[in-house]
């Protein structure tokens, strides 16, 4: 009787073991096999989320078909406790394997929404995209300018509260005083901003920001951006340079920036401006004597220069003074200021626009002399078609 008993607890056993068996290798299956998205989809994981809040989610999402074995597999994977705040997008049959990957890994947020906040000579404008999950496509949904009404596709999702990532795209070559002022035109942001940068220690970027962000905390992050690129720069900047100081080098870049209309050309630019400082030749640079005019306020001159204002002395204009000026006219780009201390090795003193948006380049004033005349020509025969 007792040997039965035992047999039977026996065969029990061995058909639990094999029992428990099948549902470890049909869990396994499940952890590794093809999910149920039948598109890719937008994830966000919250900040300070637990793995059953997330699993819960990814379930009613459809993006997992049991958030049990989701759990369990990130508990037997040991990823359970490495969940990553962020936004992610989630292919299109993603196992769960994959998607507790995804949630773990960190990196760039991935998000629907973007809106993207443009400081050019122009002013402020925001443009509201919507990303397309599995193609990367973006959408345009609202563009508008600083001050206009906020349109009802951007208010709508923002009284959603939908995930949207803000970023300030800040064009190269503005001035302190347009980016500031830029700045404050950013429904998103907030804060006061107290004295104005000093001309040239903005670094112009594309800078992720949160909504509710502070806009001196910008600008505290663009100076330091700026400190860390010229430091670097001049630490690797050639020999022999005209220039005593990082101050220096900035303001030769400002110029440079100012100058230069086909970012290839930039060395080149540098390379005139350097021979010139070389010869002890005046800089003869209009960018500067329109700062000494505006100050660096407003959008620009927004006509051309007078004869009287390139005859006047004052500390910017390059056609009177010798040298360089004696701040930045501008805030610089990182290509600009190294070209400035990088600049390429020519022969050339002159240069004037030729019509493409470059610059034909000479060495003698004669050489410079036919260049203007064929510039002149092109401005004649586009002002008579217009």
């Amino acid at each position: 009787m007792w040997k039965s008993l035992a047999s039977n607890m026996l065969t029990i056993l061995i058909l639990c073991l094999f029992a428990a068996g099948g549902v470890i290798g049909w869990g396994q299956s499940q952890y590794k096999a093809e999910g149920p998205l039948d598109q890719a989809t937008f994830f966000e994981v919250p900040r300070g989320a637990s793995l059953r809040s997330v699993s819960e989610k990814l379930a009613a999402q459809g993006a997992v078909s049991s958030s049990a074995v989701f759990r369990i597999g990130a508990e037997y994977a040991g990823k359970a406790q490495d969940l990553k705040f962020g936004n992610y997008e989630i292919p299109a049959g993603a196992s769960m394997a994959q998607i507790i990957d995804i949630v773990t890994a960190g990196g760039p947020s991935t998000f629907r929404f973007v809106a993207t906040y443009l400081i050019r000579n122009s002013g402020g404008e925001l443009r509201f995209r919507e990303r397309t999950p599995g193609t990367g496509e973006e959408v345009v949904l609202a563009e508008f300018k600083a001050g206009e009404p906020l349109p009802p596709a951007y208010t709508e999702a923002v009284a959603a509260e939908v995930p949207i990532v803000y970023r300030v795209s800040i064009a190269e070559g503005l001035t302190s005083w347009q980016i500031v002022e830029g700045l404050k035109g950013a429904d998103f942001l907030e804060g006061e901003i107290g004295d104005l940068p000093p001309e040239g220690s903005l670094a112009p970027d594309t800078y992720e920001v949160s909504r509710g962000a502070d806009r001196g905390g910008i600008l505290t992050r663009m100076a330091a951006a700026q400190t860390r690129i010229l430091d670097e720069a001049w630490a690797n900047r050639a020999p022999d340079l005209p220039l005593e100081s990082k101050e220096e080098a900035l303001i030769l870049a400002s110029i440079v920036e100012k100058e230069t209309g086909v970012p290839e050309e930039r060395r080149q630019v540098a390379s005139v401006f350097t021979n010139r400082l070389n010869q002890g030749m005046r800089l003869q640079t209009d960018p500067t004597v329109i700062y000494g005019i505006t100050k660096g306020e407003g959008n620009g001159l927004g006509r051309g220069i007078r004869q009287s204002e390139l005859n006047r002395r004052t500390p910017y204009n390059t056609y009177v003074i010798p040298g360089l000026p004696p701040t930045p006219i501008a805030n610089p780009g990182k290509l600009a200021i190294e070209a400035a201390l990088n600049p390429d090795s020519t022969p050339f003193i002159f240069f004037v626009a030729d019509g493409t948006g470059g610059h034909a380049f000479a060495v003698t004033i004669a050489e410079h002399n036919r260049n203007v005349a064929a510039w002149r020509q092109i401005e004649a025969e586009r002002n008579t078609n217009n």
